[in-house]
């Protein structure tokens, strides 16, 4: 029976992926071998020694300490693609009312009501002030184009918008779902000079924390719109409050409020709705939660960030899955371990992953503690698995 701990509400669908037999699932289970989460802090969370993986109903993983996961054998899961959907929609709002100040105009409109004007006849004198330009027919830059880049740029291209779409990282299946109408930039300069709207879809990262600062903004032009869904740290708030205030940047529409954006002019602030619809809460648990269930009972791991993709059909007795550093003569180690003891190789797949790597095993007889043992002293070594059929 395998223990998982959900550290906050997690929806029913996705739960019903854990088979009732195999899997006790709540918030108070102890020494817990997987967790489900989504936003729940776990940065001073103490890792029990059962747990081998924790998997994120959500995109971003800023909230799990990934670096101390990697070095304790933890495979740590996200959910790709699974929220596109929603935050697609709401870049297309966020279009609108970076345009037309459409939240102005209502706020206007109560506050006449409250104030007891005829508010038929306020709203043809007062309208004027919330005039802002219709989209089609203007630049929109994507910064990422990864599951919801690419639907926010090829919708666009539907709304009339000329698009360019800028990532370095483009992957074989991005590039095959981008529109033939998008044009691929390759470097952001292009995007800066040559959008009236940019939004940006990309995970904060050292590399990538703070990307859109005063630097950028002078180099973009006069009258920008900025849409933030992806993470608050990847605008300088100062920065663009005073790109904001020198009329460079227009309108600032953040997913990310705080108490200074909160109060700046020609900033619109969102509560994080980016994913927060139904459909989009139970594609994450239920994807979460797969990927959960079949590392756990098959070793099999896809969509982690610290640990590479890596599925092998199981072709053996007895399955052994090592995580380890990446580092030379590894397998020969691992080999000469199994051969010692005399345990034949069915079938073995090793794939890397920055300074980890993970190996899996398939081998004809069932394997016992000692021999497990024999691996996890390996140097580098950092966690041994041993599942049976």
């Amino acid at each position: 029976m395998y223990r998982i701990k959900t550290m906050n509400k997690i929806s029913p669908t996705g739960l019903a992926v854990l088979d009732a037999s195999r899997f006790a699932v709540s918030d108070g289970v102890e020494n817990e071998d997987g967790i489900l989460v989504r936003s729940a802090e776990l940065h001073d969370y103490q890792f029990p020694p059962a747990l081998r993986a924790i998997a994120r109903a959500g995109a971003g993983t800023n909230n799990i300490p990934v670096d101390r996961c990697s070095e304790s054998g933890i495979v740590v899961f996200n959910t790709p693609g699974a929220n596109a959907n929603a935050v697609k929609e709401l870049v297309i709002c966020a279009l609108m009312i970076a345009s037309r100040d459409v939240v102005g105009g209502v706020e206007w409109v109560k506050a006449q009501a409250a104030a007891g004007e005829d508010v038929a006849k306020a709203v043809e004198k007062g309208k004027s002030q919330f005039v802002g330009p219709e989209i089609s027919g203007k630049s929109l830059g994507v910064i990422g184009l990864g599951a919801i880049g690419v639907l926010v740029a090829n919708i666009a291209t539907k709304l009339g918008m000329t698009v360019y779409g800028y990532d370095p990282f483009l992957s074989v299946d991005a590039a095959l779902s981008l529109s033939r109408m998008v044009h691929h930039v390759t470097d952001l300069t292009s995007i800066f000079k040559t959008c009236d709207y940019i939004t940006i879809h990309v995970p904060q990262t050292p590399d990538t924390k703070g990307m859109l600062n005063a630097a950028a903004f002078d180099q973009m032009r006069t009258g920008v719109r900025i849409i933030n869904l992806a993470r608050g740290g990847l605008v300088v708030d100062e920065d663009i409050i005073a790109a904001l205030g020198s009329g460079k940047v227009a309108r600032y529409v953040t997913d990310f409020p705080n108490s200074q954006l909160a109060a700046a002019k020609n900033v619109t602030p969102i509560p994080h709705l980016g994913a927060s619809t139904p459909e989009s809460e139970e594609n994450c648990a239920v994807m979460a939660a797969q990927e959960l269930r079949d590392y756990l009972e098959t070793g099999n791991i896809r969509n982690s960030v610290n640990l590479p993709t890596l599925e092998q059909d199981w072709s053996g007795e007895t399955r052994l899955c090592l995580i380890h550093r990446n580092v030379p003569n590894m397998l020969a180690a691992i080999t000469a371990t199994l051969s010692k003891d005399q345990v034949n190789v069915a079938n073995m797949t090793n794939k890397s992953k920055g300074n980890y790597a993970y190996t899996i095993v398939d081998v004809d007889a069932r394997v016992g503690d000692a021999v497990a043992d024999e691996l996890r002293a390996i140097g580098g070594v950092l966690r041994v698995r041993v599942l049976r059929h």
